[in-house]
């Protein structure tokens, strides 16, 4: 479990930050837990305000930040923020669906500091298709031996969804592909993944909060990606330790720790997709 940092002023430092860039993806995945897709937008964050966003991160003695969405490859700015973040000495985890990767991004894959994140459904192209919405296995898988092979760090998340999926070949698919770090995890109940219902505090792993943080496209701040229902503040309207430190993370922290409780869980500190399995729902 990923214990919570603080200064002498006892000012919460998160381990990582999410920068939760878009809502424009190039699929729209049956579970998408904030319903991401091919008609969302870049939200109401300028480049500018990303940058001033990243320092505040940086500022506070955060070690990462990592490039969420949507797909963030397709954020015109991406490049130049990541370069910041790296410039101030941060840790840079990109989470991409690597369907589609520019030249760019591949020069920044292969700087120190940055690793990559992605999802992986099936071995089977038809059933990984059906689940993204479009014909992306090939790329996908593609993308993944060549991260492989130019010796990225790249970690692989399956999320479970079907009883015909083909998990378990799927993670000897990456074995064979020479991927070591592969989990597997369930559908979450947000976004399309909830089919129509309303959040459920206890969908989530228990940590999120706990020295951590999301930053979404509008500037909404959240205690992770998967709770960007559950906002705490606006850095458009106050900067990132003020929100950290404030009175609503405070409750909200309060409420999904109690949430877990309830369900005598005992989560391992990590709430970003694909990360590794502990003992409580919704980890598998």
């Amino acid at each position: 479990m990923t214990a919570v940092i603080e200064s002498s002023s006892t000012q919460v430092i998160p381990p990582y930050v999410s920068i939760d860039l878009t809502r424009k993806c190039q699929l729209q995945c049956s579970h998408c837990y904030n319903s991401s897709g091919p008609d969302g937008d870049h939200g109401t964050m300028s480049r500018e305000d990303w940058i001033r966003v990243i320092n505040q991160v940086a500022a506070i003695g955060a070690g990462e930040v990592r490039f969420i969405g949507g797909e963030p490859t397709m954020h015109p700015d991406g490049p130049r923020l990541v370069r910041e973040a790296l410039r101030l000495g941060l840790r840079v985890e990109l989470f991409s669906n690597l369907v589609r990767i520019p030249d760019e991004w591949w020069g920044l894959f292969g700087q120190d500091g940055v690793s990559l994140a992605t999802s992986y459904y099936s071995d089977d192209p038809d059933r990984h298709n059906a689940i993204t919405g479009r014909r992306s296995h090939q790329r996908t898988r593609e993308n993944i031996r060549r991260a492989v092979e130019d010796g990225i760090p790249i970690r692989v998340g399956i999320v479970d969804i079907a009883d015909s999926q083909r998990v378990k070949e799927a993670r000897n698919d990456l074995n064979s592909l020479g991927v070591a770090r592969i989990h597997t995890d369930r559908i979450r109940a947000f976004g399309r993944g909830s089919q129509g219902q309303a959040p459920d505090i206890s969908q989530l792993c228990g940590q999120c909060g706990t020295g951590r943080a999301a930053i979404g496209p509008n500037g909404a701040v959240s205690p992770c990606v998967m709770a960007h229902w559950l906002r705490v503040g606006n850095v458009h309207d106050s900067d990132v330790a003020t929100i950290l430190n404030g009175t609503a993370m405070a409750e909200a922290n309060a409420s999904i720790q109690a949430a877990s409780r309830s369900l005598d869980c005992d989560p391992d500190g990590e709430c970003s997709p694909g990360h590794p399995s502990g003992g409580c729902s919704p980890r598998t």
